[in-house]
């Protein structure tokens, strides 16, 4: 597919792309928020609302956690000593850098994002954090800059729903990790029919809302891309969805917070 593209919401991916930076771009640079509400004292509450412990919180420095998150991949993610960890959409580097407290200096972690501001402020974050295994890459996660088979551990955080070519996020996730690698997401899902007009608001797509994809389409592009031992579990807390969406409509009556994982095969 190309940027130019129809998506199947009939928003071509290019403008998609351009109004999901521009969102991003403000949440860096201003702390507006994007997915979720940045102000000052927000980002932590939200953080506590989808998983994060106090100890997560007090270990990353302030700055990288924006409040954009809907759960916690690095919860679900088993990460283990010298591991090599790909954060697709890293934002301000949260995740990233309580990832790579987790695998050690023997590890490493790379950040991906499409946002040039986003990744300048992770950037600025890192030198904060003192975090020498993390590194931070502009790119689109469609078309990831990473070597085939060298990572052992794909993460994301609310990202994948942004995205107007999920299947070849997925196929791009599939190409990077090592045999026996896996994949540890967290995103929001659609559980009911999204009305029309929403599928095609720009707001709503960049708010996470409007691109949300069912979990049953979800399994079906992650075996497609050749994953195994594809699992995708509803958060049973998720249906207090805090996301921008409409003064008239709650977010939780379409979408809800879930766990994405998945394997590739060793063979």
């Amino acid at each position: 597919m190309t940027d130019d593209a129809q998506t199947s919401d009939g928003v071509d991916a290019a403008t998609q792309r351009t109004a999901v930076r521009q969102r991003y771009a403000d949440a860096a640079t201003d702390s507006c928020g994007c997915c979720g509400d940045a102000s000052t004292d927000e980002p932590e509450r939200t953080a506590r609302d989808i998983g994060y412990s106090e100890d997560d919180l007090s270990a990353v420095e302030p700055g990288a956690n924006l409040g954009l998150g809907c759960g916690n991949p690095t919860a679900i993610a088993s990460l283990e000593e010298g591991e090599r960890v790909l954060d697709l959409g890293s934002g301000g580097g949260f995740d990233c850098f309580l990832a790579a407290r987790q695998v050690g200096s023997a590890g490493s972690v790379v950040g991906v994002d499409m946002t040039p501001e986003m990744v300048e402020r992770a950037r600025e974050n890192a030198a904060n954090n003192d975090a020498g295994n993390v590194e931070f890459r502009l790119g689109e996660i469609e078309h990831l800059p990473v070597a085939d088979e060298s990572v052992d551990v794909v993460l994301s955080n609310c990202v994948v729903n942004l995205s107007p070519e999920k299947p070849q996020v997925f196929r791009e996730a599939y190409r990077v990790l090592r045999p026996g690698g896996r994949l540890a997401i967290s995103d929001l899902v659609l559980t009911a029919d999204l009305p029309a007009e929403y599928q095609t608001d720009l707001d709503t797509i960049a708010g996470c809302v409007g691109g949300a994809t069912t979990p049953p389409a979800l399994e079906a592009m992650l075996a497609d891309a050749g994953f195994s031992d594809v699992s995708v579990e509803l958060d049973a807390d998720g249906d207090d969805v805090d996301r921008e969406f409409d003064a008239d409509r709650e977010p939780s009556d379409y979408v809800v917070s879930a766990t994405i994982e998945a394997e590739k095969p060793t063979a």
